[in-house]
C-alpha cells in the first residue's frame, strides 16, 4: 500500500455561534467579515472575538464563521483546565452533556448551558480521497508524525464528505507536543 501523507493542521481555541447568540454580543443583524478563508471549503477566520468565562478564569477567542446551529467552544485541554472546566472529547456537534459557559462581546453576554469541547482528533476526507486511500467515514485510524518529537497520534476519527479537503486537524496542545510548528506539518496516516 502507498504511504498516505496528509498536511496536519493545528487548531487554536475559537468558537462556533448560531446567529441568535451573535445578535446578541455583537448586535442584531451584524454580519461577521472574513479575515482568512480556511482550508475546509466555505469556513472562515473572522477579526472578532468574544471573551469566555468559566468557573476559573476567562480567555478572549476568535469567532469563525460562518453561524452554526448551536453554539460550540473549542478549547485544548490546557485552556479548558485554565477556565476550570471539564470538557469531553468530542467530534464537533456533539455537545450534548458538555459544560456551558459565558460568551462575553461588545454588545451582551449569553450563558450556554453546553457546548464547550475538545475537538476530538480527525482527518477530513473528499470522497475521492477516502476511496483512494481505502478509509471509510468514521473509521478510526493513526497519524504518524516525524521530527525530533516524533509521535504517533491515535484515535483519529475519519470524516468523509463532499464538503471537505483533505487535511488532518489537532489541537495546539497537540501540535507542541510534536513540535510540528518547526517544520511541514506532514502526517502519515496508518491504517
Amino acid at each position: 500500500m502507498a504511504k498516505i501523507e496528509v498536511i496536519v493542521e493545528g487548531s487554536g481555541k475559537h468558537c462556533h455561534l448560531t446567529r441568535e447568540t451573535l445578535d446578541i454580543v455583537y448586535g442584531k443583524g451584524f454580519e461577521m467579515e472574513v479575515k482568512k478563508w480556511l482550508s475546509q471549503p466555505g469556513q472562515f477566520a473572522t477579526p472578532h472575538k468574544v471573551t469566555i468565562v468559566g468557573p476559573k478564569g476567562q480567555t478572549t477567542m476568535s469567532i469563525l464563521g460562518p453561524c452554526r446551529k448551536a453554539d460550540q467552544v473549542e478549547l485544548s485541554f490546557t485552556d479548558a483546565r485554565s477556565l476550570g472546566l471539564e470538557c469531553p472529547i468530542r467530534e464537533s456537534g456533539d455537545l450534548a452533556g458538555s459544560p456551558g459557559c459565558k460568551i462575553i462581546g461588545p454588545c451582551g453576554e449569553v450563558d450556554i448551558k453546553e457546548g464547550c469541547i475538545i475537538a476530538k482528533r480527525h482527518i477530513h476526507l473528499t470522497p475521492e480521497d477516502a476511496e483512494k486511500f481505502g478509509i471509510k467515514d468514521k473509521q478510526i485510524v493513526k497519524v504518524k508524525v516525524g521530527g525530533e518529537r516524533a509521535l504517533i497520534f491515535d484515535e483519529v476519527v475519519a470524516r468523509v464528505s463532499k464538503d471537505y479537503a483533505t487535511f488532518i486537524h489537532i489541537d495546539y496542545d497537540e501540535v507542541n507536543a510534536a513540535a510540528l510548528f518547526w517544520k511541514d506539518p506532514l502526517g502519515e496516516v496508518i491504517l
